[in-house]
């Protein structure tokens, strides 16, 4: 009963600071200069005024921007938690028909950002941990500083440079290969390729901070007495650190990781721009450009959405981590 309320309360705390969230970003951009209507009509050419003001009265209908502000929010929000995200002044087309395949693109790019991150940052972190002040060690904390020190468009076009220009292991950008009609394995291939150098770049600031994390962690939690206590009773030493130390050394690695994760899919915006990488961020950018307003909050509310959600995440991940926390808390 105590996790029902628990998550009900959560529940309810999501929905509220949703729809507060929603309202300031919907002024906001209503605030922005730009005529959604105009630029989505573009060159007019040689038409009649009549013509044109036809036309204005016709999209301003369909945009619905002929109505009072709290009348427009209503609308929108109505209809985007009915899946219905409003209409792309840029594409001529629904929101909801032109951002699937971003939205694979981006799932796609930093899931496998995250597992590298993961498979190579914990035992890391571990191993730096238990050979404390090794040279091992002091070398990867001189390489992990450098990793998360240095901004991600730097290490973008240094990628580029090496292994794009100078030895063509990689393709310089793009999702797949242009002209490229191959299905199946071919195609995975192909796009596994383009994703090579993006992951790359994404995964450097991730193993730099998470491996920092676990080591300082373990590092804590190895100098417990408990630890002492579980040598002393003659457990072997990979029972002793895997099992003991680092349930214990998790709970301040899920917080860091857990904002890590949702801060991947907004910082991913930066990547997927220098790489021509077809995901949300691109779109995002471009419909900023062109004042998409359909497609910019539609991008906006999903990282809101992520962002809730890994709140509540990250606190379940409290209680599975160390049994004395406590989601009714």
């Amino acid at each position: 009963m105590g996790k029902g309320r628990y998550l009900l309360r959560r529940l309810i705390y999501i929905i509220f600071v949703f729809f507060i969230i929603s309202i300031l970003m919907f002024c906001i951009y209503k605030a922005t200069p730009g005529d959604p209507v105009r630029m989505m009509i573009g060159d007019t050419g040689s038409m009649k005024p009549e013509q044109y003001e036809a036309m204005y009265e016709h999209y301003s209908e369909v945009l619905g921007v002929n109505k009072p502000v709290p009348v427009q929010y209503i609308r929108w929000i109505t209809n985007m938690l009915r899946g219905d995200f409003g209409y792309s002044t840029q594409y001529k087309r629904d929101v909801i028909q032109i951002i699937g395949t971003p939205m694979k693109n981006t799932v796609l790019l930093n899931i496998f950002s995250m597992l590298v991150v993961f498979v190579i940052s914990i035992p890391l972190g571990i191993i730096t941990a238990v050979k404390k002040k090794s040279i091992f060690d002091k070398a990867v904390q001189v390489l992990t500083i450098v990793g998360y020190s240095i901004p991600s468009f730097v290490i973008a076009l240094l990628a580029i440079y090496v292994f794009a220009v100078k030895l063509k292991w990689f393709p310089i950008s793009g999702v797949k290969t242009a002209g490229l009609n191959a299905t199946g394995l071919a195609a995975a291939g192909d796009m596994a390729k383009h994703m090579v150098l993006p992951v790359l770049v994404m995964s450097v600031g991730g193993l730099g901070s998470i491996t920092r994390y676990v080591r300082a962690s373990m590092i804590d939690a190895l100098g417990m007495d408990y630890i002492k206590t579980a040598r002393a009773k003659g457990l072997k030493e990979k029972v002793v650190i895997y099992v003991h130390a680092f349930r214990n050394a998790l709970i301040p690695v899920v917080t860091v990781t857990t904002w890590w994760i949702i801060g991947l899919f907004g910082g991913s915006v930066v990547i997927e721009s220098i790489f021509g990488w077809t995901g949300l961020g691109q779109m995002l950018l471009s419909g900023l450009m062109q004042r998409d307003f359909s497609v910019v909050l539609a991008m906006q509310m999903f990282y809101v959405v992520l962002a809730l959600l890994g709140n509540v995440i990250m606190d379940i991940a409290y209680s599975l981590v160390d049994p004395r926390v406590r989601l009714e808390n």
